[in-house]
């Protein structure tokens, strides 16, 4: 499959209204804000999923986030895929990621950040990269108001492929506990070509420190995943 619009640390650039801190499932992106000191949160696919050239691939991935201070968030990521379809039937560990996330404090309506991570070339052999990936993101949000939020994301990931991929998303929440979107992407990757896909999402806080999402995209044109999506949880474990 190609590199699919989404990074292996893929979270929303949606901005998140008043409750715990934002999370980065689901969507493009990641959310610009950060953990507080020794803050812990858990987020998990369940699984999620992705389809192209009659191969669909489902992701189980893991990825625990860890507040350093200083507008500072650690990040390690793994996971268990799966690879179905064409004669193929192939699974094994995910690649682990390593993260660092920059947020400072938003400034009113307005708040960004920047993400630089590593793929390490420690995974199951069919889905470990032949070589590692860094990838260096940057996501803005705007709260317009207390229901609706605008996302900007942007990345460059290099690689055995170099991929570039910005992507918009505009918000709504819907009462205090339901919030969904919708999100434009456009990616680039070297020696294939451009592509786009356009999808929508939803988040449910079940409980104050736990949400329930799912999530749904479909190429538009060009070189990408047929659809992608999935659904999943995350939990926080904070003071």
């Amino acid at each position: 499959m190609l590199v699919p619009l989404a990074a292996a640390t893929s979270v929303p650039a949606l901005a998140q209204t008043a409750g715990p801190p934002g999370y980065d499932r689901p969507g493009l992106g990641f959310t610009p804000s950060v953990l507080k000191t020794g803050d812990v949160i858990l987020e998990q696919g369940l699984p999620d999923w992705s389809r192209d050239d009659g191969v669909s691939q489902y992701d189980a991935d893991t990825l625990l986030r860890l507040g350093m201070g200083h507008a500072l968030e650690l990040q390690l990521g793994t996971g268990w895929s799966w690879q179905r379809g064409s004669g193929r039937h192939a699974d094994g560990r995910a690649d682990t990621v390593l993260a660092m996330k920059f947020a400072p404090a938003s400034h009113g309506r307005f708040s960004w950040g920047l993400l630089g991570s590593v793929e390490l070339t420690d995974g199951g052999r069919d889905f470990r990269g032949s070589r590692r990936y860094v990838l260096l993101g940057a996501s803005a949000g705007w709260q317009h108001d207390a229901g609706r939020s605008t996302g900007l994301y942007a990345e460059v990931l290099r690689g055995d492929r170099n991929h570039q991929l910005l992507a918009v998303n505009q918000g709504w929440s819907w009462g205090p506990a339901v919030e969904a979107y919708t999100e434009l992407g456009f990616q680039h990757v070297d020696h294939v070509g451009g592509g786009s896909m356009a999808g929508a999402g939803v988040t449910w806080a079940v409980a104050p420190r736990v949400q329930l999402d799912a999530s749904l995209r479909h190429r538009l044109g060009g070189h990408a995943d047929t659809w992608q999506g999935g659904i999943g949880m995350a939990v926080y474990f904070g003071r």
